[in-house]
């Protein structure tokens, strides 16, 4: 079997949900290396090809074309200009608004919403009862290979305008509310137990299960500029999610 032929059933594979490029192994996340090295070795052995529709010209590698769906995948893609890359696996009751954009390696969990203008970016994981709600983003990394993945759990819900990048981990039953901004140098603000929450023992961004996160900032301490009133952007957990919090998100089972 020829490196192409190999990368191809690859892909099948990933598109099927029957491999992921991390996956929960005794309560851990992993990145599987293998995965995404054949991901990137699908851009070497691509040429450029013509891919436009219509009067939209669109050139790229012909190893990674846009997905194909038909009504056995039971996804919904609305109407409107998404794409959905090659490699990427959406689950059976995924719905999709449009536009949107959902890159290679990504994986998108049972009866998730995929809101307006939204970005799943490469290799990025999403559980199952998601809300990626209109305009928020979720990092992707193909590089370094061991470099896990924007991690998002079941029963998450994000807000408008978010974004989540560089292998931040979302446990689920997480809310995290319009705007708010995490990366892997953010520290998050835990103000129901006046600390910042603990990286994992990998040094990773990990948003507690159930924390309810809004944008906060925090002072300047140290430094010429401490005392000067200027504030930084800080992610700040107000509370943890009950039963009025689920309350006030059950609009979104309507548009299922």
């Amino acid at each position: 079997m020829d490196k192409l032929e190999e990368f191809n059933k690859l892909m099948t594979r990933l598109e099927a949900g029957e491999l992921r490029v991390a996956q929960k192994i005794n309560g851990e996340w992993v990145v599987n290396k293998e995965i995404k090295e054949a991901i990137l070795t699908g851009f070497r052995l691509g040429v450029l090809s013509d891919m436009s529709c219509g009067e939209f010209s669109f050139i790229d590698k012909n190893t990674y074309p846009t997905r194909k769906f038909t009504l056995d995948d039971k996804v919904r893609i609305v109407p409107g200009g998404t794409t959905v890359r090659r490699g990427a696996y959406l689950a059976p009751s995924t719905v999709v608004m449009p536009p949107s954009y959902i890159n290679v390696g990504a994986y998108i969990g049972e009866d998730t919403m995929i809101d307006s203008h939204a970005l799943v970016g490469s290799c990025a994981q999403v559980g199952c009862h998601v809300h990626l709600s209109a305009a928020s983003q979720l990092g992707g990394v193909l590089e370094p290979v061991g470099a896990l993945p924007v991690i998002i759990e079941d029963n998450v819900f994000i807000g408008g305008n978010c974004g989540i990048y560089e292998g931040v981990i979302v446990k689920e039953h997480a809310v995290i509310a319009t705007g708010v901004i995490i990366n892997s140098s953010t520290p998050v603000y835990d103000a129901t137990k006046a600390e910042y929450v603990e990286r994992d023992s990998q040094g990773r961004v990990v948003v507690p299960t159930g924390a309810v996160v809004v944008a906060g900032s925090r002072p300047i301490t140290n430094g010429p500029s401490a005392g000067s009133g200027v504030q930084l952007y800080t992610p700040v957990i107000v509370k943890y999610r009950d039963d009025k919090t689920d309350l006030s998100l059950q609009l979104e089972s309507l548009l299922r």
